[in-house]
């Protein structure tokens, strides 16, 4: 079983989104794309106990916060009202009206009589609709769902709905089933309400449930990234452990043996302690004032002996260290805790044989090698399995066509797209090199493509220290949310740009003088490319600093012996012995440490000047007049030094 398509319609901070899904796939985009939003609609169309909240959905669950009922009148719509409802794709229309017996009303303009010129305002509905397409479906669940059956072209992606019936034994074509879960507001009620119905229906007069027992027939399993393991190994309806003992039909028996033993326990009978005797006394005034028959014999007990107070406070202990003490599970160090949580994980789909496991940031406080080791046997055990991970240990462990790039632009449209590895970038080289040079680039929006690793590590220094001397002019890249990418050579800038450009990333390059066939070709491909006029960072830094700045950084060196032996007294010839460190240094910092050290007026001005463009490209509408003088300045001529 898995899902091979899911659809989101003003669900939180995405306003539509339709995803194609793998078997096994990792999600990945920059924080607050919309990776966690997916698996939360996920978890909302098949979780079998999310709808056990009550609200399932609330304010902050809708697009922009729009929940309330939009009018509009004389056939005049309200757009607002209109964008939050009108992008179903290929979910169906919920019949016209109230739904009978269900509570979940739909939207406007489709009651007995819309349309007529009656005056009246139709009203819109904003709802949250989430559509999920589950293929794969095991024997069980055909049988269990065969009513509501249909068939899935897994070549064109879509429902193969041809008339000719012998169209579905083609091998691209599998049965499948729709389900599609309906939230929003009920104004009556003062309160919101959400179901999952049987796509299939939503035409019908009365939609069919997807019921908590079919959910539990699919089977989905999410671990969010926050794990506090509060619940995991009590027995709270809902808890990991609670599911598994459910799973394996021992809980009835566990129920009634725990409360036999413990209520033959009576608290304190020993005389000596006190207790007793106190109670011997109330028991004995006690008769004087009432019959039996209203309750005599007072004694002490563990708890009100019924499952549900046991449930609250029954939880596991686990030894600790070598010894024999064991503390309360949720006392464990956090890796040990989602360690915990994700063996019990593991046993409910071991056990259930086709579940899909959804999990966020495996990596969290789990050293590389159990993150991989993690991933192959969530994989082995699910019949689909979806992460969402910012680590390079989980990320090299899927192949490109199971990588999956979210991004999400300003209507709150959201989009996904595959890594295709331009020519120069063989798949390979992209494998040896992932964890050094690819894989910080998926994870951010912005990237700025530096012709090599002394530009790589120099241009962020500058950005850093200038943003330390003058905040109000200046921003570090992480601040504005910038990567910087080794293209590890000038030639390889265009290919490298056109990769991430084709993921939805915005891109920048930072190099060194460019013949006009190359800064053609770069330029194609970025938003913006800053080039100064030299050949090479070093001869920019050196020609357009103070002599007091290289001065001050040869005295805090230790200079490597050969550099000596050539220049005796360093300082005396400073610009060509720094030439020569930098040289020995090249892609080992030594700029980087240079511009570190350096006061505002000491950084050369074609990079203060290219920070200042940056910031301004990041953040336009916090870009100050001044700044956009110098902008518009170094767009004139951005070879100017």
């Amino acid at each position: 079983m898995q899902v091979a398509r899911i659809e989101i319609h003003n669900f939180r901070g995405i306003r539509e989104a339709t995803l194609e899904l793998v078997q096994h796939a990792v999600l990945l985009g920059d924080n607050n794309t919309g990776k966690t939003t997916v698996l939360e609609a996920m978890d909302l169309v098949l979780g079998p106990d999310r709808l056990n909240r009550t609200p399932p959905v609330d304010e902050h669950d809708f697009f922009l916060g729009r929940y309330l009922p939009q009018s509009s009148v004389g056939g005049e719509e309200d757009k607002a009202g209109e964008d939050l409802v009108d992008h179903t794709g290929d979910i169906q229309q919920v019949a016209a009206g109230q739904v009978p017996e269900q509570g979940i009303p739909v939207t406007g303009d489709q009651t007995e009589g819309a349309g007529a010129p009656t005056g009246e305002p139709d009203v819109h509905v904003p709802q949250i609709r989430i559509g999920v397409t589950i293929t794969n479906l095991s024997e069980e669940q055909q049988g269990r769902f065969g009513d509501f059956i249909e068939f899935w072209d897994s070549k064109e992606k879509k429902l193969y709905q041809d008339p000719a019936p012998e169209g579905v034994d083609a091998a691209t074509v599998s049965p499948a089933l729709r389900v599609t879960f309906i939230g929003q507001y009920d104004p009556e009620e003062d309160d919101f309400e959400g179901k999952t119905f049987y796509t299939l229906t939503l035409s019908d007069d009365a939609p069919v449930p997807f019921t908590k027992k079919d959910k539990q027939v699919c089977g989905l399993l999410y671990l969010r990234s926050v794990r506090t393991g509060s619940r995991a190994l009590s027995l709270e309806r809902g808890s990991l452990l609670d599911i598994i003992l459910r799973l394996k039909e021992v809980r009835p028996k566990m129920w009634k043996d725990a409360i036999g033993r413990i209520s033959a326990i009576s608290v304190a009978e020993d005389p000596s302690l006190g207790i007793s005797g106190v109670l011997e006394s109330i028991n004995t005034a006690l008769k004087k004032y009432v019959p039996k028959e209203w309750g005599i014999e007072p004694h002490l007990k563990v708890s009100n002996l019924t499952r549900e107070h046991l449930r609250k406070v029954i939880t596991a202990f686990i030894a600790t260290g070598d010894g024999t003490h064991a503390a309360p599970f949720y006392r464990q160090g956090t890796g040990t805790i989602n360690m915990l949580v994700l063996a019990m994980l593991s046993q409910i789909a071991e056990d259930k044989q086709n579940v899909i496991f959804a999990m966020e940031e495996p990596e969290t406080a789990i050293p590389p090698y159990a993150q991989k080791r993690i991933i192959h046997e969530v994989r082995k055990l699910a019949s689909q399995t979806l992460f969402t991970s910012h680590s390079p240990y989980v990320l090299e462990e899927f192949s490109l066509p199971e990588t999956i790039i979210l991004s999400r632009d300003g209507s709150g449209s959201l989009k996904q797209s595959g890594v295709t590895l331009p020519d120069s970038v063989k798949l390979k080289r992209y494998r040896q090199e992932f964890r050094t040079r690819f894989c910080e680039g998926l994870l951010a929006r912005r990237i700025l493509i530096a012709e090599g690793a002394t530009e790589a590590s120099a241009f962020p220094a500058a950005c850093r220290r200038l943003a330390e001397l003058n905040p109000a002019v200046y921003a570090s890249l992480e601040s504005l949310g910038v990567c910087v990418v080794d293209a590890g050579g000038e030639g390889s800038i265009p290919d490298m740009a056109k990769m991430y450009r084709s993921i939805g990333k915005r891109t920048f390059a930072l190099c060194d003088l460019q013949s006009p066939e190359a800064q053609a070709l770069i330029n194609a491909q970025v938003e913006h490319m800053f080039m100064h006029g030299e050949k090479g960072i070093e001869n920019l830094v050196l020609k357009n600093t103070s002599k007091a700045a290289l001065d001050r950084f040869s005295d805090l060196l230790d200079w490597p012996q050969d550099l000596l032996d050539k220049f005796k007294d360093p300082k005396a010839d400073v610009v060509n012995a720094l030439m020569a460190y930098f040289a020995k240094k090249k892609g080992d910092m030594g700029i980087a440490e240079f511009i570190a050290q350096c006061d505002e007026a000491e950084v050369p001005q074609w990079i203060r000047e290219a920070c200042v463009h940056l910031k301004a490209l990041c953040q336009p509408a916090a870009a100050a007049p001044a700044v956009a003088t110098v902008v518009a300045a170094l767009a004139t001529d951005p070879g100017a030094a």
